[in-house]
């Protein structure tokens, strides 16, 4: 049976959305937790540093984005070439990803260096809050090539539906850095730069190991700028989508800022439970960018339809268990990031919002993978345009101006997510986005 064959029959096929989800969803998780542990670290040395880490990984947020983008633009091309039995194809693909990584994260990190202190003043007024993320994001930028190097070997991988290399290139490094975190933070004496630091590990020593991965496929390395040009072109559509998203969080943690201390250190709290469950629940979009891929590559329409309704329900299934354990664990987890009753009281606002998007959630970022693997992604730029200019930003803005508090802000996030549903439930039933074919 051919390669192609073989991806079509097994597009449908429960056991091959599990081996593709499984160990991607351990990748995904691997950062967010991160990130997780290393806010409930910084919670405990006080206010001012888990408010500083609120505006500083907002912004490191956004570099991940760029990573995301990325990824997910390789991940679709890639897995159409794979599905159509050219897997040399799919891994040159992730070489010339691989340079245009490289050399975005190198501007990302000197561009930084003068530039944290400007951002973090816009996003939390002149200050001492400001000041201190400022320290932290020029510390944390550094690891911006390892971050968007590993982005790209992590689209390729998918597209040629290796999600087990990932796990460790992952993973490894990030238990590293959950172990150097508290001892760079309080014995080394670091403090909030000791989290900074922890992180750059982490995302330096990922990088390094997915070059290594793509050297040993013994393709040809050379970077051709024609390529790489026609990269950035497709991921076009991809960027927009994620500056929508990004101005709309930016612009969240600027209003929940505004409201005070105690406020925008529970909405970072909040906003890193939200991102770890959308980052767990995108295990399934990244096996339907995978199979849907490869499944239109191999010519098979009807396959990747069927895939797209199944992988629907499952987003909601899943959606529905984090809700569960989101609602049960509202007198706990909040303490777990910080002894303050204060912010603690904040976070209690915005919870009932944040269960309730669970399920929403979970079908909007399945269907994405859908659409992403179809290489419709015009569709989903316009949407999320639509989504978070009609939606989102006018929802936090009101939110601040008639003082409607963090639970404002939430409500914003869930109208932003409910357009979305809409929106992509109507694109499914069309089919408009099944086209065939190797290449979109």
């Amino acid at each position: 049976m051919s390669q192609a064959v073989a991806a079509s029959s097994a597009v449908a096929s429960p056991r091959r959305i599990a081996s593709l989800a499984l160990p991607a969803l351990v990748v995904l998780a691997a950062e967010p937790l991160y990130v997780l542990v290393d806010t409930a670290v910084v919670g405990h040395l006080g206010r001012m540093p888990l408010a500083a880490l609120a505006i500083g990984g907002t912004v490191l947020t956004l570099i991940t984005w760029l990573g995301t983008v990325l990824a997910y633009g390789i991940t679709g091309r890639a897995a159409r070439r794979f599905g159509a039995g050219d897997r040399a194809a799919a891994v040159a693909e992730g070489v010339q990803a691989s340079w245009l990584a490289l050399g975005v994260g190198v501007l990302v990190a000197l561009a930084m260096q003068p530039g944290a202190g400007p951002l973090a003043d816009v996003l939390a007024g002149p200050g001492e809050v400001a000041d201190a993320a400022a320290r932290w994001l020029r510390v944390a930028a550094l690891g911006a090539p390892g971050l968007l190097l590993a982005a790209a070997g992590n689209g390729w991988l998918r597209g040629v539906q290796d999600t087990r290399r990932p796990l460790w290139f992952v993973l490894g490094p990030n238990l590293l850095s959950a172990l150097l975190c508290p001892l760079l933070v309080y014995p080394v004496g670091w403090g909030l730069t000791g989290s900074a630091a922890a992180n750059v590990v982490a995302q330096t020593i990922s990088g390094v190991l997915f070059a290594v991965a793509l050297v040993g496929e013994r393709v040809p390395l050379r970077p051709r700028p024609r390529v790489i040009r026609r990269h950035l072109a497709l991921s076009r559509d991809l960027l927009i989508r994620g500056v929508a998203f990004q101005a709309s969080f930016l612009s969240a943690t600027a209003v929940a800022a505004r409201f005070g201390v105690a406020a925008v250190g529970a909405h970072q709290i909040a906003v890193q439970l939200w991102f770890f469950t959308v980052l767990v629940l995108d295990a399934i979009a990244i096996a339907a960018q995978a199979l849907v891929g490869a499944a239109l590559g191999a010519g098979d329409a009807a396959g990747a339809r069927a895939l797209a309704r199944r992988l629907a329900l499952v987003g909601g299934v899943c959606g529905v268990a984090f809700a569960v354990l989101i609602a049960a664990g509202a007198g706990v987890l909040p303490a777990l990031f910080s002894s303050d009753p204060h912010v603690h009281d904040q976070a209690m606002a915005a919870w009932p919002w944040l269960v309730a998007l669970q399920p929403i959630g979970g079908v909007v970022f399945a269907l994405d993978g859908v659409l992403i693997g179809a290489g419709d992604v015009r569709y989903l730029r316009n949407l999320a345009i639509a989504a978070a200019f009609g939606g989102f930003l006018p929802g936090i803005w009101l939110a601040y101006g008639f003082d409607l508090g963090l639970g404002g802000i939430w409500a914003g996030l869930t109208l932003f997510v409910l357009i979305r549903l809409g929106a992509l439930l109507l694109r499914l039933r069309s089919g408009a986005w099944a086209v065939v074919g190797a290449a979109v």
